[in-house]
């Protein structure tokens, strides 16, 4: 039954995608390339995206990440962030706890990264549990950011309803009112995840679909052991 039910929607998409299509060809991923450490090859991959950062291409930023996470009833949740760090204990961004990511958070800490690089064909993904950073690295990263994004965030009570964008931008400029003349303080729902691997797998863009998949795992010693997907 469904599969005669999807038959018979095959004719009747809105706008059919199936020729839009390309190949990958620039790059091709071996084991014996790799780093032994996963966070060192992110690290060469990452370093590779910024170099072509282009001012042509504004869409292209190198450190967009997809996050993934699941509240306490298992419904999936995603969105774009930027990552803002990373190192042996894991990758970091920075969000309102109070927020519906950090209510699911809360609720349930294991969560996927995932980031794309397509000028390069490639994409990673990380798979692992996620956890607060210090108050003390958070207000760090707090006081470097434009004075702007400060406003932001101690402006909003990120995912709650507003009743229009008026009331959002009158915080702002109160706020900026309020401190015109002072440091402007991290709110104390605002701060940094690290997201600590179990799982990275780094993916290259190949001919015909036939990908390269190599998946990093993390086991009980703290090693890794690396194994190659069928794309």
């Amino acid at each position: 039954m469904g599969d005669t039910h999807f038959g018979l929607l095959i004719g009747e998409f809105t706008m059919s995608l199936y020729n839009l299509r390309r190949e990958y060809r620039l790059h091709e991923l071996d084991l014996n390339d790799l780093a032994v450490n996963p966070i060192d090859q992110f690290k060469i991959w990452m370093d590779q995206a910024k170099a072509i950062v282009d001012p042509n291409i504004p869409w292209y930023e190198p450190t967009t990440i997809m996050l993934a996470t699941c509240d306490g009833q298992g419904v999936p949740h995603a969105r774009v962030l930027l990552l803002k760090g990373f190192d042996d204990a894991g990758f970091v961004f920075f969000t309102n706890y109070d927020s519906n990511k950090g209510k699911q958070i809360a609720q349930n800490s294991n969560a996927t990264m995932v980031i794309h690089w397509a000028p390069l064909e490639r994409q990673v993904r990380v798979t692992g549990t996620l956890e607060k950073i210090s108050t003390e690295a958070s207000r760090k990263y707090f006081d470097s950011r434009p004075r702007g994004s400060q406003l932001g965030a101690a402006a909003s009570a990120q995912s709650q309803v507003v009743a229009n964008r008026k009331l959002l931008d009158d915080q702002v400029e109160e706020l900026d009112k309020a401190y015109q003349t002072k440091k402007i303080p991290m709110p104390r729902n605002w701060g940094g995840y690290r997201l600590k691997p179990t799982a990275i797998e780094f993916w290259q863009g190949r001919p015909n679909r036939m990908h390269d998949r190599l998946l990093y795992t993390r086991k009980e010693n703290t090693n890794w052991v690396i194994s190659r997907l069928a794309p």
